[in-house]
């Protein structure tokens, strides 16, 4: 039986080979006959081959590239949450409590920290911020304020009226040095109808400016003396109503450099911002400041001179020029000093050939005004005409008065205003004069041993300008006093007037007509001449998004309106269908 099974399969096997051998010989011949015998043939259609392999080829392309295409169509490369985001800045963190910030590294966490009733917009105008609502009646002396529904502290209380009211009578409080005091002196504020009533002494056009000043946390702060105030634990780790919190303060050395981190107010009414954290490093000098951003130490800076900010752009950093309201000017002092001689300021200003005295400034732009254009409606035609350049007659005018103490030229060294210092001091030396140039840094011995004894006899010096004109600091007599920002001692009682009424009127046209008054006698006295709108030069890494082209700054502070936006982090997201 198992033999037969082996001779079974054995035939099984003989029949398998002789198929497969016959399959061989086939396949052999049908290559031979359909492939090989036909490779001659190739040549007679090589070009459909061609036409074939590219329409292929193409094919595959365009599915991938239609991949691809659909991977863009729902998906977008965009900004997320998360990173630190570190700038730099200069001068000492001695108080975090926004009432007495002075240097600009305090300005800068006042901002970012604490809300203000009103604040300047992305137009560079006056806007809301806890006010949902800021109205006067026709003569502009009562102000009625409301503040936003449920907005609050970083601590979870409510912000209220009584905080508002809190804050305006600290400010009040003679022991309380602030330079947001001057403003409130002489305001009263009461509550009425949930509502605040601000009552002036006089009318006041521009009042919601003033209200750009910060808020305390009265449930905090109620039992401590304004005397005190200062010195309260609150100046270490404040309660917040801004975008950011304190979080840490870590101390570098013991020169007072030091690094604040803040972290998102997740009560802020305007939302958390993106960052996970936002860090003010102080610098006590600029030497350490660059060398920060030459090791990436720090993502940005507002801090350094255009020359400066140019030099250390490169592959990780750009340099961002904005406009803000701010203009330099060369104030002459009118009083006790050979310049209260009208005659010889206007000597000045027709002998200056203003394109070179403006020449260092490279692209900023020329002011010619103790305004600027963008904040009025005047017309061109409302603007007064220029002296003619005319140095020949302006040689005549100095050599007869017989000059022979010293011009006492004094400049602030920030930004372009050395460079121009020295240019302006070369130029009155070509009129006629002898000049004695002296450069200060812009800091607190600068203001009090300078400013205001008023130690000169022309001051090269960079002054806000203000969301809206308001030009009552500068050039009304009554702010001619150590204090007061009437740089140039300037006195006419008609200018005065005129000035006085333009910020009491709430008719437009009528204000354009005092303004367009004042700037003819502004140029007829020559109490300051215009030089250049100042810029800020922001110095970012451009790994990260910061404020927006869109924003119109009025101080350079004003970048951080719309910080909640800013980001270190990219990431891909899908598009909601």
């Amino acid at each position: 039986m198992s033999a037969r099974k082996g001779k079974r399969g054995q035939k099984i096997i003989r029949k398998f080979s002789r198929f497969s051998k016959k399959a061989g010989e086939n396949s052999m011949e049908h290559i031979q006959e359909n492939l090989v015998e036909r490779v001659d043939h190739i040549k007679n259609v090589k070009l459909l081959i061609l036409e074939w392999s590219l329409l292929v080829l193409a094919l595959i392309m365009l599915s991938v590239t239609q991949a691809f295409w659909y991977a863009e169509s729902y998906s977008v490369d965009s900004w997320g949450k998360g990173g630190t985001y570190t700038e730099g800045t200069l001068g000492k963190v001695n108080s975090l409590n926004p009432l007495f910030a002075s240097t600009s590294s305090e300005k800068a966490l006042s901002k970012l920290m604490f809300a203000t009733l009103t604040a300047p917009d992305y137009s560079g105008h006056i806007g809301l911020n806890l006010a949902v609502s800021v109205k006067t009646e026709d003569s502009g002396s009562t102000w009625t304020i409301k503040l936003r529904d449920g907005v609050k502290w970083s601590d979870g209380e409510p912000v209220t009226n009584q905080d508002v009211l809190y804050t305006v009578a600290i400010l009040k409080d003679p022991s309380v040095n602030s330079s947001y005091s001057s403003n409130l002196s002489k305001v009263e504020v009461t509550e009425k109808d949930g509502e605040l009533l601000f009552s002036l002494p006089t009318a006041y056009a521009n009042f919601p400016s003033a209200l750009d000043f910060p808020i305390l946390p009265e449930h905090v702060l109620k039992d401590v003396d304004a005397s005190l105030l200062l010195e309260n634990a609150f100046s270490l780790s404040p309660v917040t109503s801004g975008p950011f919190s304190y979080n840490a303060s870590q101390n570098i050395g013991t020169t007072g450099e030091k690094i604040v981190y803040l972290t998102p107010n997740e009560s802020y009414y305007g939302g958390a911002p993106l960052l996970d954290s936002f860090a003010i490093h102080a610098f006590v000098d600029k030497e350490s400041l660059i060398d920060a951003v030459k090791t990436g130490a720090v993502t940005a800076t507002a801090e350094l001179s255009p020359s400066e900010a140019e030099s250390l752009a490169s592959s990780a950093f750009t340099e961002r020029e904005s406009a803000i309201n701010s203009g330099v000017y060369a104030f002459f002092n009118t009083t006790g000093t050979i310049f209260n001689n009208a005659d010889l300021r206007k000597a000045v200003q027709k002998g200056l050939d203003m394109r070179s005295l403006r020449a260092p400034t490279g692209e900023e732009v020329a002011l010619d005004y103790p305004l600027l254009k963008t904040q009025t409606t005047l017309q061109d035609s409302q603007y007064p005409t220029l002296p003619e350049y005319d140095p020949k007659g302006a040689k005549e005018i100095i050599s007869s008065a017989n000059l022979e103490t010293p011009v006492n030229l004094v400049a602030a060294n920030t930004g372009y205003i050395p460079a121009v210092a020295e240019n302006l001091k070369y130029q009155l030396e070509q009129l006629g004069f002898k000049v004695e140039l002296h450069v200060y840094d812009p800091d607190q011995d600068f203001l009090l041993t300078v400013i205001r004894p008023r130690d000169y006899d022309i001051l090269i010096q960079e002054i806000g300008l203000g969301a809206d004109p308001d030009l009552f600091a500068y050039y009304h007599s009554s702010q001619a006093q150590p204090g007061g920002l009437n740089l140039s001692n300037y006195n006419n009682a008609l200018a005065s007037d005129l000035l006085l009424a333009a910020r009491g009127t709430m008719d437009q046209e009528v204000r354009n007509a005092k303004y367009a008054a004042f700037l003819k006698l502004w140029v007829e006295d020559v109490p300051a001449i215009g030089i250049y709108q100042a810029n800020m030069d922001y110095l970012v890494s451009k790994k990260v998004r910061s404020y927006s082209n869109e924003n119109h700054l009025v101080t350079s502070i004003d970048r951080y309106e719309d910080v909640s936006f800013w980001a270190t982090q990219r990431v891909t997201k899908n598009r909601t269908p």
